[in-house]
């Protein structure tokens, strides 16, 4: 055997692979210790920012394995391997599972945004969807409603991360309005000192951010119309508006003012 031949050959790979190796170990090391590292800053970022902790290993797991995907593409390549066709068959296997989950990706991804960005939170009164009620759990593909009357609505993340929404529990206030009317011929004035007095009386009604607000908005076809309008505690909204249309039927009764309703006359004509 030519052992001097193989050992010429030996000598020739060694030199011409060995310090490409010797630097994609180089590379693999101080790679993962950069990624250790980053790992480490996002994980410290999402912990100041009170990312939701369901969403927290996710978001982590995510960045360290896109980051050691890089890395050992990066590490293939410098020991000569072409990445170009692999890379490419990646890509179009990533675009034809997205393509069929499309429609899940986009419920995942509208999550995932609902979780970062936080427009409600477990608790909150909302509007979405044409549905109204408490959130009662987010999960990273459904958001779990809770009806006032105690139903259970499930929407998908996609749609409510991307179309309007009304959060009723943002503010610690909120503005209620009601519209009553009395009948023409009423002096307004008595009207008006009488829905002044009952909301100074109710202590739950606030001077802030506006005064209680009373004025004659309409002359309706049988009613004249007065807006009214009173700031509140967000959790006494419901039992502001409510005590008060009692108590303007019983005042406006005592107090000799009618509340009018829409009424027909009817004219006979005998020939």
């Amino acid at each position: 055997m030519n052992w001097e031949k193989y050992y010429d050959k030996g000598v020739d790979l060694i030199l011409t692979y060995g310090p490409k190796l010797v630097g994609a170990i180089l590379v693999w090391i101080i790679g993962g210790i950069i990624i250790k590292t980053l790992v480490k800053s996002f994980e410290k970022i999402l912990n100041k920012r009170e990312i939701d902790p369901s969403l927290k290993p996710f978001l982590k797991g995510m960045v360290a394995a896109l980051l050691k995907v890089m890395l050992v593409i990066s590490v293939l390549g410098m020991l000569g391997i072409e990445m170009t066709s692999f890379v490419a068959i990646l890509g179009a296997a990533g675009l034809a599972v997205g393509m069929a989950l499309s429609g899940t990706l986009q419920n995942f991804a509208g999550g995932v945004m609902i979780l970062i960005f936080k427009p409600f939170k477990n608790g909150d009164l909302v509007e979405a969807q044409g549905h109204t009620g408490i959130v009662s759990e987010i999960q990273i593909f459904n958001t779990i409603l809770k009806t006032l009357d105690n139903k259970t609505i499930i929407i998908p993340n996609g749609g409510l991360s991307t179309s309007s929404m009304v959060n009723y529990s943002t503010e610690d206030t909120r503005r209620v309005d009601w519209t009553f009317g009395i009948g023409y011929g009423d002096k307004t004035g008595n009207a008006k000192e009488v829905l002044t007095r009952l909301m100074a009386e109710d202590n739950r009604i606030l001077n802030a951010p506006e005064e209680p607000f009373v004025a004659v908005s309409e002359l309706g076809d049988s009613s004249v119309n007065f807006a009214v309008r009173a700031w509140v505690k967000a959790e006494d909204y419901w039992g502001v508006y409510f005590d008060m249309n009692e108590k303007v039927y019983n005042t406006f009764d005592e107090k000799g003012l009618n509340i009018p309703y829409p009424q027909m006359d009817v004219h006979v004509h005998k020939n």
